[in-house]
């Protein structure tokens, strides 16, 4: 890929766009022969110069009329069509934006999934459920009803949201701004992450704080701290770590577990 990435750079500084090479990104992102952020040696890397196609692509594309049966739209991107090929199932409405690759055996409910995005096999998209621009979800994660997954497009290379493998995010969330949740956590229904947002760890004697990541296996609930402005003292909202997934071989025993331990929303 050492060359096609040498075209973008150059269409990205350059009065004329590669659209050859813009589109041939687009389609292996499409393919998942290419992801927008992935893991290596442990830490989470983000490729700026695919971010910075997938910018390319919605300047040189036209928009156009667009029809799947009775369905009419009128947009630059086209929806996704390589479903049964890659095995995955999306219930109408539910609607995946070309670009977007999902692994084998993933469910789209009637959500949302944008260009960009990457969804791990097994995963559920739940309804009303929204994927943003290049978010990475891992495997058997469940997006439960009306889950916000922001995207991160701009700058191209800030790091877009990432829920790790066997997350369980519930519902009418919202995580934003390239949050990363590690892999086993637990969001309750109805907590709101942005990079700003403090995440803290209630469990010892004293609180621990976390900015724009959730450890790995962590229970958070939505909470509020009390902040003194010059008016007076408000509280301002923050998510609160309550406890610690047990580790386990069998990930659903153990999520049914933490639901009823510690009374969570989902």
């Amino acid at each position: 890929m050492d060359e096609l990435r040498e075209r973008i750079e150059r269409s990205w500084t350059a009065d004329e766009v590669d659209r050859d090479a813009v589109d041939a990104v687009i389609d292996a992102l499409d393919e998942g022969r290419l992801r927008v952020a992935e893991k290596i040696d442990g830490a989470w890397f983000t490729h700026q110069w695919i971010k910075r196609a997938i910018l390319l692509y919605f300047r040189v594309a036209e928009m156009r009329l667009g029809r799947y049966g009775d369905y009419v739209y009128h947009d630059k991107i086209p929806l996704k069509t390589r479903m049964v090929e890659q095995g995955i199932r999306v219930v109408p409405p539910g609607t995946i934006r070309f670009g977007a690759f999902l692994e084998r055996g993933c469910i789209v409910m009637p959500g949302y999934v944008n260009i960009g995005a990457y969804v791990g096999a097994g995963s559920m998209v739940d309804t009303w459920a929204t994927v943003g621009s290049c978010a990475q979800i891992g495997r058997g994660v469940h997006l439960s009803g009306g889950v916000g997954i922001g995207g991160v497009l701009e700058p191209p290379g800030a790091r877009p949201v990432i829920v790790e493998d066997g997350a369980f995010v519930g519902s009418r969330c919202i995580l934003v701004e390239g949050l990363l949740v590690e892999e086993e956590a637990v969001i309750a229904a109805g907590t709101t992450i942005t990079a700003s947002t403090p995440i803290i760890d209630v469990t010892g004697p004293e609180e621990v704080v976390y900015k724009g990541r959730v450890p790995a296996r962590s229970v958070v609930i939505p909470g509020t701290r009390p902040k003194r402005f010059p008016a007076g003292e408000y509280r301002l909202p923050c998510a609160l770590i309550i406890g610690r997934r047990s580790e386990s071989t069998d990930r659903k025993t153990s999520l049914n577990q933490v639901l009823r331990e510690f009374s969570l929303a989902v």
